[in-house]
């Protein structure tokens, strides 16, 4: 099977597209032919040598397609059944088939396409779980979302909306009418605001962002509110210095999680953004494009053609 695996860790020029064996489920697996592959930072973040996984790997965490073979254990799931999950290492989603855990896996939502449902794993379980497990966002609450326009922003802003609560998202002008749009109730534009000037006393932040966005977030929430970062480091005792909470969060994988953001989408109350898509082939471009930033929504890899009917439920 075709596949885009690593050998080093560097630049976009280590990506390589080539013939690896097809693998084969083990208990509690399944195999799924991949129809489509989420892209996210945190692919490149590992080729670049972020995190220093075992070499040669296949990379990319999100797949949406077709389960092809069940291994003993199958939690479920049935040859022809259509799924989406977040892939665990050392199994990758950039590829033609890969191997799913059955607790990681879910069936895809069925209003949606394969292209759409493979945008979902990472970005909405981060989105999900920072808001709710993490967070406690309630309905009547009010958050602020850095970086809403981005994979993880969209869908916490249309998270934070079905909820019930305030959002408030940070993002460049050209995105205001778009944030509006899935759910945002005012937008600010960081190029030309500060937002700790006109955003105070919220009970949740979501950075995605970092660096001095996430130093600056600290005065805009309440007492006992919760900042929750993607990508810094919260300092020790920083929180309690500033009467508030904090976390760094990683998404976890779950079925779980999946199977409700599935219900969700189905009741159209989300829907994930995807912007562009390229074809397997040409994931360096996807990278490339995903490292320079400013992405509206998700880029998503398309690995084979979206078949005729969805698959069975």
């Amino acid at each position: 099977m075709k596949a885009i695996r690593i050998h080093e860790f560097g630049g976009p020029d280590v990506l390589k597209y080539e013939d690896i064996p097809e693998p084969q489920p083990g208990p509690n697996e399944i195999q799924v032919r991949v129809i489509a592959a989420g892209v996210n930072p945190v692919d490149w973040k590992i080729r670049r040598g972020g995190m220093k996984l075992p070499l040669p790997m296949t990379l990319g965490f999100d797949v949406a397609g077709i389960v092809n073979a069940v291994g003993s254990d199958d939690g479920g799931f049935h040859p022809g059944g259509s799924v989406y999950a977040k892939v665990a290492p050392p199994h990758g989603g950039y590829a033609e088939y890969t191997l799913v855990d059955v607790s990681h896996a879910a069936l895809k939502p069925k209003s949606i396409g394969f292209v759409e449902a493979a945008a979902i794993p990472t970005a909405g379980l981060t989105a999900w779980q920072s808001l709710f497990d993490v967070a406690g966002l309630e309905k009547g609450q009010s958050v602020l979302i850095h970086g809403a326009a981005g994979g993880v922003g969209s869908f916490a802003v249309q998270f934070a909306r079905w909820k019930g609560a305030h959002v408030i998202g940070t993002a460049s002008a050209g995105n205001a009418e778009f944030l509006r749009s899935i759910g945002a109730d005012e937008v600010i534009d960081y190029k030309t605001q500060q937002f700790e000037d006109v955003v105070h006393d919220v009970d949740v932040v979501l950075d995605t962002i970092g660096e001095d966005t996430f130093e600056r977030s600290w005065g805009t929430l309440k007492p006992g509110g919760f900042l929750v970062t993607t990508v810094a480091n919260v300092p020790e005792g920083a929180a309690k210095s500033h009467g508030v909470r904090a976390k760094h969060i990683m998404s976890q994988s779950s079925g779980k999680d999946l199977a409700r953001i599935a219900a969700i989408v189905d009741e159209r109350r989300i829907k994930p953004i995807v912007t562009t898509v390229f074809p397997l082939a040409e994931a360096r471009r996807a990278q490339e494009m995903s490292e320079n930033g400013h992405t509206r929504g998700k880029i998503v890899l398309r690995v084979a053609e979206e078949p005729k009917q969805s698959g069975s439920y």
